[in-house]
């Protein structure tokens, strides 16, 4: 019996080997390799991450390399023109522009930490990475040296050095503001970053909730740090939070401290920038040119350790992780010659 059945075609089958499935995947991490990286960054870093990669993509395009801000932010592969030269190189256009040591420094670490991703991706070459590596930043007495040479300009976001505020003037500004809702809101912004230490994104961040009159405590979240502070309020911040919500009727999940109008009507919550702007203005009213967030914690810190406080209490009340910030103020209250003995 004859079979008139056509002959059944034979697929052509791929077959996938091991090294094949294994540049796959290869592929697959370097494309996300950069996305991975960003998702452990706190906000606040990934945005200072983007404004020193503006300045390096800026410096990039009068080298003759065009390449975007959000390619060096999400595509690795934009790495792969990166070179010892251009990072080296990449100081001294830093320097000729006039920006400040820190933010020189600053952001030099941004573009090796983003080289380290490249070179985790195979995009940048094991040779290349390691003179990259090698590129190092300013030292304190370099910075000076250098400073003394050219012009200042200061185009860094930070000054050279924190403005640290007398006892008199802390007072100052925590007692001394009008009996307004404006002038209690100034109250407590001021104590919270004279009396507690507060970061400005932590202040920003407070909600009504955070408070507890009845047992005088502060709950918040430290972001930078990722942890959740609990602490006693001052007789300031006591004083001035008891006017304050007499004047603002506020209610559970909505932020503590509220934005202004020239009036002193009371309106959104404050952002960041809005309490950085504030305190550069009850600064002024003081006769302080340039008086920051930072100042106020500085002064915190700095007036803690005058007045006795231990260097891990003042690490613990502060959030830092490593006890070298707190030590550095401990070095800048010192008094240089206690303890040396002459004769009388």
């Amino acid at each position: 019996m004859s079979d008139d059945r056509l002959p059944v075609p034979i697929p052509e089958i791929t077959i996938i080997t091991a090294p094949s499935i294994g540049a796959i995947a290869d592929e697959v991490a370097a494309r996300r390799a950069l996305s991975d990286y960003q998702a452990s960054l706190a906000p606040h870093t990934k945005r200072r991450h983007q404004d020193d990669l503006t300045v390096f993509a800026t410096y990039l395009g009068l080298c003759g390399l065009s390449i975007t801000v959000k390619a060096l932010m999400t595509d690795v592969t934009a790495w792969q023109p990166i070179t010892h030269g251009l990072v080296s190189e990449f100081l001294r256009y830093q320097l000729q522009v006039g920006f400040a040591i820190g933010s020189i420094n600053t952001r030099l670490a941004t573009v090796k930490r983003y080289c380290g991703v490249a070179t985790d991706a195979h995009v940048l070459d094991p040779a290349t990475a390691a003179l990259i590596a090698r590129v190092k930043g300013y030292s304190h007495k370099d910075g000076r040296n250098i400073d003394k040479e050219r012009l200042v300009t200061r185009i860094g976001a930070k000054k050279a050095e924190a403005i640290v505020l007398s006892h008199k003037d802390a007072l100052t500004l925590k007692r001394e503001q009008p009996d307004t809702a404006q002038g209690w809101r100034d109250a407590i912004l001021m104590c919270l970053l004279l009396d507690h230490g507060l970061r400005c994104s932590e202040m920003a961040a407070l909600l009504f909730e955070h408070i507890n009159l009845y047992e005088e405590t502060l709950t918040f979240y430290r972001e930078k740090v990722d942890l959740v502070q609990t602490h006693q309020l001052s007789k300031d911040t006591r004083a001035a939070l008891r006017h304050y919500l007499e004047h603002a009727a506020l209610t559970a999940g909505e932020h503590l401290l509220r934005g202004s109008r020239r009036g002193g009507r009371l309106l959104a919550r404050m952002s960041e920038r809005a309490v950085t702007a504030r305190v550069n203005v009850l600064g002024e009213r003081l006769g302080v040119e340039q008086l920051s967030a930072h100042d106020g914690r500085h002064t915190w810190a700095t007036l803690a350790i005058k007045a006795g406080t231990d260097l891990k209490a003042l690490q613990d009340a502060g959030g830092w992780k490593s006890p070298y910030m707190p030590l550095r103020y401990a070095e800048a209250a010192k008094i240089a010659n206690d303890g040396v003995k002459l004769p009388e």
